[in-house]
């Protein structure tokens, strides 16, 4: 197939397609491997979503109910796009076949939009506003792929996880902000098989880049007035492979460039050859040739970007990174929390940026824990890095509304599982474990990435308490 993100090619019986990718799909589920001809992109989300055991025939949870969805969507940057959106797909959506949606970062659905016969249908699966459809929550899925794997996908009927959801075939897009890179959420058209063209891909596509283009008009907005537009910008968070946008093309960096490129990025006086050395090496006994010969590699890759006497980045280059510690310093924590994807550059050892990933982390997780409000609190709760934090559940648990027993529940079994009592029975030199602790022994195992670089589950470094 040419192009991997397309379900289908052309002329392909999607009769008989749908027969071929359920049997893989049920192989896959009695543990065999993911055999042909599942495609790359829908293999790596079915193990996602195998390890976030994503529901295989339920209905997708709802997290926002009408008065917090309204007022989150109202405040939402993509509510300026919907214009763009109802323009480019909306006559679509509304000929009976399709639902136009569009969700946050985080596959929480904002809009769903189309006929209302067929939104009835797609109710079924809980395929509306407030929804969340992102892969750990309901499997694999266009808008929850297309962020997961941060590009435009199709996914064609029983290429979904859940098979409540293999009738349908959908085409998404993700959105970004421009000016920083920042993913925003994704646009999707979901229907039926006819969708599985080359069209309807093409047009979520270039849906994304109108709407993305009549965002950046907003340039002038207050909070990024002090900021100048980027000519690069880097994507880090959840990431070991970084992408690098600059003179309108993207590259993928190997581990090593991603770390020289982001300690240059947060240096931008230049380094020397010899500072350079320890950030990456610590104090490794490592010849001066090794990293010249790195360097020498990554200026083939980058070309005039990277400049040497000291080493340095020749323009700015802003990564997704900055864009939380801007929201974090502006005070806005919901936007700090949906712009973090997950740990920076994950699996990295170098010196230099397991300071900027912890101190990141640290400082996110500290004004959560600050902020103490059930909204954070959950947000923070509801990732793969926060699942296992029993001191966030435990704030949770003690801000939850009367009848809410989901925090207890889940503060208990971690409180279990980490074979600690109660908060009121631990002594004060007895912290819950947090992130720096990660997942409880039973419960690890999920940090390995895929096969686009990105990590499914983040990495925790400090063992686990010992299993009771």
């Amino acid at each position: 197939m040419v192009n991997p993100w397309l379900a289908m090619e052309t002329g392909t019986d999607p009769a008989e397609r749908t027969r071929t990718l359920r049997h893989a799909h049920e192989a896959f589920l009695a543990g065999g491997p993911v055999a042909h001809p599942v495609r790359q992109v829908v293999a790596d989300s079915w193990r996602r979503s195998a390890s976030a055991r994503a529901t295989l025939d339920g209905p997708a949870p709802i997290d926002l109910d009408e008065p917090e969805l309204r007022a989150y969507r109202d405040g939402h940057p993509l509510a300026r796009a919907m214009p763009v959106f109802r323009d480019l797909l909306g006559s679509i959506a509304h000929d009976g076949a399709h639902v136009l949606a569009v969700c946050d970062p985080q596959g929480r659905m904002l809009w769903v939009e189309g006929h209302p016969g067929v939104r009835r249908h797609a109710e079924r699966m809980n395929f509306v506003p407030g929804a969340r459809w992102d892969e750990r929550h309901a499997g694999t899925n266009a808008p929850g792929t297309a962020l997961a794997a941060d590009h435009a996908v199709q996914i064609f009927a029983t290429e979904h996880y859940n098979k409540r959801v293999q009738q349908w075939t959908c085409a998404a897009a993700p959105l970004h902000d421009l000016r920083t890179g920042r993913l925003l959420g994704a646009v999707d058209i979901t229907g039926g098989d006819h969708l599985a063209s080359p069209h309807s891909l093409a047009l979520v596509q270039a849906t994304a880049r109108a709407a993305e283009a009549h965002l950046a008009s907003y340039a002038s907005d207050a909070k990024y007035a002090a900021h100048p537009a980027p000519t690069a910008h880097l994507t880090v968070l959840a990431r070991d492979e970084a992408l690098l946008t600059t003179d309108g093309r993207t590259l993928r960096l190997g581990r090593r460039h991603s770390e020289i490129v982001l300690l240059l990025a947060r240096h931008p006086e230049g380094l020397t050859g010899d500072r350079l050395a320890t950030l990456l090496y610590g104090e490794r006994d490592v010849r001066p040739v090794t990293l010249r010969a790195e360097l020498s590699r990554l200026r083939h890759v980058v070309g005039p970007l990277l400049d040497s006497r000291p080493y340095r980045l020749t323009r700015t280059v802003e990564t997704d990174a900055d864009a939380v510690e801007r929201d974090l310093t502006a005070g806005d924590l919901p936007a700090a929390l949906r712009g973090y994807r997950g740990p920076l550059l994950p699996h990295s050892e170098a010196p230099g940026v397991r300071r900027i990933r912890s101190l990141l982390e640290d400082r996110l997780r500290r004004s959560v824990l600050t902020h103490r409000t059930p909204e954070t609190l959950r947000l923070w709760a509801d990732t793969p890095w926060g699942e296992h934090d029993l001191e966030i559940w435990e704030a949770l648990e003690a801000t939850a509304l009367p009848g809410d027993t989901a925090p207890a529940s889940t503060a208990t079994r971690l409180r279990t599982a980490y074979a600690l009592p109660p908060p009121s029975q631990r002594s004060r030199n007895t912290p819950a474990p947090s992130l720096r602790t990660g997942a409880p022994p039973r419960e690890r195992g999920r940090d390995r990435p895929d096969s686009d670089g990105e990590l499914s589950w983040p990495v925790t470094r400090t063992p686990a308490p010992p299993t009771p």
